[in-house]
């Protein structure tokens, strides 16, 4: 069973089963709704996920819903029964341990920002150093 939820607590989440498909998406809904340029989605089916606490629904077009905590603001489902009749994407980095499901994919990069395309040519750290 994997767990997670938003980050004080008040949403949270059980999942049974594998993640049907798993990816980074550059969309602009994605980007513009997390503040983020890449956010990491896993999809289950509908029936797989438990969730405890009362998500707030945003409508965010058509018959797409978008879930968060409305307490601390944590980004968690995305909903469509257009694009993605009876399945539900959650956000992997809301998982308890995130690293149990990986990125099988990097999609919608006609979306993402040119630099997106360059990040293998930026320094890396292990943790950030002011300076």
């Amino acid at each position: 069973m994997i767990t997670g939820g938003c980050q004080c607590g008040a949403v949270r989440f059980t999942i049974r089963g594998e993640a049907l498909r798993s990816a980074l998406c550059a969309c602009h809904d994605c980007r513009r709704s997390s503040g983020a340029p890449l956010v990491a989605w896993a999809i289950f089916p509908r029936e797989a996920v438990t969730i405890s606490g009362e998500p707030t629904r945003y409508n965010s077009s058509g018959d797409v819903h978008r879930s968060f905590c409305g307490r601390c603001g944590t980004g968690l489902f995305y909903e469509s029964e257009t694009v993605m009749p009876g399945k539900i994407n959650l956000r992997v980095a809301t998982l308890d341990r995130p690293d149990l499901i990986a990125p099988r994919a990097l999609v919608q990069l006609a979306d993402a920002p040119e630099w997106l395309h360059h990040l293998d040519d930026l320094p890396k750290m292990q943790r950030y150093t002011a300076g």
